[in-house]
């Protein structure tokens, strides 16, 4: 199921794929992924495309069986050491732009400019010098394992949901894979509801 929905999601992003330097990561979210963690039974999963050349940062995410409403979402980075621990959020905040909003279940897709002021955290830009070491330190924090994706709720306003962003496959095979995947979904689909099919069911 994870690779199906890193499929679909990333095929929706391909008009990027020929930039210079995407880099794709995922991360499926959890309670226990959490610091400290919390008993949760929601589960959710992230894919995030970054091209720091582009400036174009690609997110899409599914959640469900949230306790409480969700109240945000945003990427946090960067953590001490590789996969543990807290940080300060990085992306725009409270949350992210059109992101679905006191509920327990959804999905979202976004793609955010990072040239511009609004994709971030504005105490993350001038951490890090402005816009362009912002991006620079972004891109670094992904690559070591040091940035997260959280989803915060009204029971866990630290956050019920979260998981470290891990390199994923590359996109243009994810998509390719995705596309094929589609295709014979589709096919499936047609055949199913062919007159032959319905022949074989009366």
């Amino acid at each position: 199921m994870k690779s199906l929905f890193a499929a679909v999601c990333l095929i929706a992003w391909s008009g990027a794929i020929a930039s210079a330097s995407p880099v794709a990561y995922d991360a499926v979210l959890s309670g226990a992924a959490q610091s400290p963690p919390v008993v949760s039974p929601a589960t959710g999963f992230a894919a995030v495309v970054f091209d720091l050349a582009a400036h174009s940062l690609f997110i899409s995410v599914t959640f469900q069986d949230l306790l409480g409403p969700d109240t945000a979402s945003h990427i946090h980075c960067c953590t001490a050491a590789p996969e543990t621990g807290n940080a300060g959020v990085a992306t725009i905040t409270p949350t992210f732009t059109g992101f679905p909003s006191g509920v327990t279940s959804g999905s979202y897709t976004h793609t955010f400019d990072t040239s511009l002021a609004s994709a971030w955290n504005p105490s993350f830009v001038t951490a890090h010098g402005g816009i362009s070491g912002a991006e620079a330190a972004f891109a670094a924090g992904l690559a070591s394992g040091e940035a997260y994706l959280n989803i915060h709720s009204s029971v866990f306003p630290g956050g019920e949901i979260r998981g470290f962003l891990e390199p994923a496959p590359e996109p243009a095979t994810i998509v390719l894979g995705g596309a094929a995947l589609l295709g014979l979904l589709g096919l499936r689909r047609r055949a199913t509801h062919s007159p032959e099919s319905r022949c074989n069911r009366a």
